[in-house]
């Protein structure tokens, strides 16, 4: 059990998330579909609390001098991040959190759902939807790797 949990913890930290677990839970002997489900889970779990948190704690800040410089530019990089899927508002969510790429996950995806006002549960519907996809491309790409060793 011992691994699994770290698996989920894997997924649930920014910049891992799932990632980095699902790789760490293949590396760690647990099956490559175990590995995923694990991440998935952990991936999860954390975009309704994100989803609630954000908005809130990222103004509170702004109201704090010491961390409004922090926040804005934040904001801007996901800003930035979504500028080319901002017209699309929704799928452009799903693919910011879909493509399985360094910075892209759920916790820039949250960030960009605040930055477009895009509603608790269609971001939420977008990005699960996204963590879905990002999850199975990095267990193809994971499984694939092994086999080529």
């Amino acid at each position: 059990m011992h691994k699994e949990l770290m698996v989920l913890v894997t997924a649930m930290v920014p910049i891992s998330e799932l990632r980095g677990a699902i790789p760490l839970g293949i590396s760690l002997g647990i099956t490559p579909l175990n590995s995923l489900l694990i991440a998935l889970v952990g991936n999860l779990a954390i975009v309704p609390v994100l989803l609630l948190v954000v908005r809130p704690l990222f103004t509170y800040f702004k109201s704090l001098r010491a961390l409004r410089n922090w926040v804005n530019a934040y904001e801007e990089r996901a800003a930035k991040k979504m500028k080319h899927y901002r017209r699309y508002r929704l799928i452009g969510l799903f693919l910011l959190v879909a493509v399985p790429i360094p910075t892209t996950g759920v916790y820039t995806g949250v960030v960009a759902a605040n930055v477009l006002k895009i509603d608790f549960r269609n971001a939420w519907l977008a990005i699960s939807a996204g963590v879905a996809v990002a999850g199975v491309l990095v267990y193809m790409l994971s499984v694939n790797l092994i086999h080529l060793f």
